[in-house]
C-alpha cells in the first residue's frame, strides 16, 4: 500500500515543484499587534504559549493562520523565526513542533523536530500545505502545548503525506514524509487552520457511536 501510494504521486511532485508557486500579494508580514509582541523581548527570550483552556487564547487558537509571502531580510520575520524556535525548545515545554497560531502569531509558520532525519533536527516551515495523504492510518499518542496536562491516541492520522512549503530563501519546495514525523506535521497544520488534535478524537467518537446506531 505504502508503495502504491509513493508511485501515485510521484508524477505530481515532479510537477508542483518543477513550476511556480504563486505567492501572496506583497505587504508587511505582520500585523502592528504581531509586529508588537514579536519584538517584545529579545531573539532567545521563549513566547507565552496560548491554551485553549483561556477564553481569549482560545479564540486566537481556533483562527485560521494566513500565508505571506517570504521575505529572507525581514527582520521581524527573522526575529520571530528565533524566538518560536526557543519556545518549543525551552525546559518547560520541550515540544516536537509548535505553531506560530499558539504563540498569538496568525501567520502560516510552523517548527518541526525531523525525527526522521540523523540527529533529529529542528526545522522551520513557512506555508506548509498538505496536498496529499496515504489512506493508510496510523495511531498516534498525541499532546499539545496548548493543551496542558492531556494526552490520548489519534487514529485517523494519515502513514504518509506529502507536503508543499517555502524555505527559509522564498524557495518552494515539495517533499514525502511518513511514520510519526508525519503526524507531528498533521498536527501542526491543524493548528494553522485552527483545528486542535482534540477535534480529532471527537470526530472518531462521533464517527463510532454513529456505526452502532447503523
Amino acid at each position: 500500500m505504502r508503495f502504491l501510494f509513493f508511485y501515485s504521486i510521484a508524477l505530481v511532485v515532479l510537477m508542483s515543484c518543477s513550476s511556480l508557486k504563486k505567492q501572496p500579494d506583497p505587504k508587511p508580514i505582520f500585523t502592528p499587534r504581531e509586529t508588537t509582541l514579536i519584538m517584545s523581548g529579545t531573539s532567545e527570550k521563549p513566547m507565552r504559549v496560548l491554551l485553549i483552556t483561556d477564553p481569549l487564547d482560545s479564540l486566537i487558537l481556533r483562527t485560521p493562520s494566513v500565508a505571506f509571502k517570504v521575505d529572507a531580510q525581514d527582520k521581524v520575520l527573522n526575529h520571530f523565526v528565533e524566538r518560536i524556535y526557543h519556545t518549543v525548545t525551552d525546559s518547560l515545554t520541550r515540544g516536537v513542533g509548535i505553531a506560530a497560531p499558539q504563540v498569538g502569531i496568525l501567520k502560516r509558520i510552523i517548527w518541526v523536530k525531523r525525527l526522521d532525519l540523523a540527529q533529529e533536527p529542528f526545522q522551520v516551515y513557512f506555508n506548509p500545505e498538505i496536498k496529499k495523504y496515504s489512506d493508510l492510518k496510523q495511531d498516534v499518542r498525541e499532546g499539545c502545548l496548548s493543551i496542558p496536562d492531556y494526552r490520548a491516541t489519534t487514529q485517523d492520522r494519515s502513514y504518509a503525506i506529502y507536503l508543499e512549503y517555502d524555505d527559509k530563501t522564498g524557495s518552494h519546495k515539495c517533499e514525502m514524509v511518513e511514520a510519526f514525523t508525519a503526524a507531528i506535521f498533521q498536527h501542526e497544520i491543524d493548528h494553522l487552520n485552527g483545528i486542535m488534535f482534540t477535534d480529532h478524537l471527537l470526530k472518531e467518537k462521533q464517527e463510532s457511536v454513529k456505526h452502532k446506531i447503523e
